[in-house]
């Protein structure tokens, strides 16, 4: 397993017309560690990492991002690098981001186009390790007796799981989640959870995970970066994440912050 940081963020700020999303943010995630971003509604955690991926342009200025040691962003630029980097990360939204007329199986298989090229996939040509190697994914996440189905018609939580599987086959180091249990109920976002456990336990997978439900966070993640308003307010242990430091954060959000209870 690499000992290079998975995401390495110095002095970056982004704004949105007049809204500055992300107010000199440094923070460096290190790899084989479990992350939780969290904050309000609109503290910067998804634009943080939009901005690590290259997707969200940082501003202007001395920010500057790299992941795995390639430089992704620099001055306001994404930088040539950025597919290199990218490869080396998987996407998991909380969309799913799976194609609802293909099977699970195709959808999985997609996560290896880096390798094979567009055309490949589009004609169906793919080898049979390929093959293999999305069955094997499926089984890993527990739907692969659903590896036909289309995936809309499948349920939130084999969707999601489908899309780690997704990730596995594209050979990710790192899994960057956006919101990935906001659109599931509790049971299948404790399984989508544990399995980003198992995979960042086991496999030495770095995992980024922005997260709206606080319980989880501090459950799930050995570390919790705590964004409000652009700025780092919070970068430490999970454990030590008290009731008077999460109030200071959320304020009048703070009962909402928490799925299954209240606050410790």
């Amino acid at each position: 397993m690499t000992t290079t940081a998975v995401a390495s963020v110095r002095a970056v700020t982004k704004t949105f017309g007049s809204h500055r999303a992300l107010d000199g943010v440094s923070v460096e995630v290190r790899a084989g560690e479990m992350v939780a971003l969290i904050g309000p509604s609109g503290s910067g955690k998804s634009t943080l990492l939009r901005a690590i991926t290259g997707l969200a342009p940082i501003d202007r200025g001395v920010g500057a991002i790299d992941v795995f040691g390639v430089a992704v962003q620099r001055d306001g630029r994404v930088t040539g690098q950025v597919r290199k980097a990218r490869a080396r990360l998987g996407f998991v939204f909380q969309q799913f981001n799976l194609v609802g007329r293909l099977s699970l199986f195709t959808n999985t298989l997609l996560g290896a186009l880096p390798r094979l090229g567009f055309w490949r996939g589009l004609l169906g040509a793919w080898p049979q390790s390929e093959k293999r190697r999305a069955m094997a994914a499926l089984a890993r996440v527990g739907v692969a007796d659903y590896a036909g189905q289309r995936a809309n018609t499948l349920s939130g939580g084999q969707q999601q799981r489908g899309a780690i599987a997704r990730v596995l086959v594209q050979g990710a180091q790192a899994i960057l989640a956006d919101e990935p249990v906001a659109s599931l109920d509790p049971v299948s976002a404790r399984r989508v959870m544990e399995l980003l456990v198992e995979l960042n336990q086991r496999d030495g997978l770095g995992v980024i995970v922005t997260l709206h439900q606080v319980d989880y966070a501090i459950r799930y993640c050995d570390r919790v970066i705590a964004l409000q308003k652009g700025k780092v307010v919070y970068d430490g242990p999970s454990k030590t994440l008290g009731r008077a430091k999460l109030i200071e954060i959320y304020g009048p959000e703070i009962e909402d912050a928490f799925w299954e209870g209240v606050a410790p």
